[in-house]
């Protein structure tokens, strides 16, 4: 089974869902999401996290969410890599 790198797949994710197209080359771990991509709605956040709990096959509740989780792209990878985390402590 191939590893997903977790970066490229949020970055995937987050072109598809908002439309980034050639913007998605040029994001980086500090490039700001929330309040800077006007695409980066309410609806849109939903749509992200259905998204990464069906590519990452993880759970993620309402609670667990936010503004801080979008802030940036490398907050959002690192929210998704601890989930990855405590995914992978409860099936060993």
């Amino acid at each position: 089974m191939t590893k997903i790198d977790p970066i490229i797949e949020i970055k995937r994710i987050l072109a598809d869902v908002l439309g980034l197209e050639e913007r998605f080359n040029t994001m980086g771990l500090d490039t700001l999401l929330l309040g800077s991509i006007p695409e980066l709605d309410s609806v849109a956040v939903v749509t992200i996290i259905l998204a990464l709990e069906k590519n990452f096959s993880i759970s993620i509740k309402d609670d667990e969410i936010s503004a801080k989780t979008f802030d940036t792209l490398g907050a959002l990878v690192n929210f998704v890599e601890q989930k990855l985390a405590d995914k992978n402590k409860l099936s060993d």
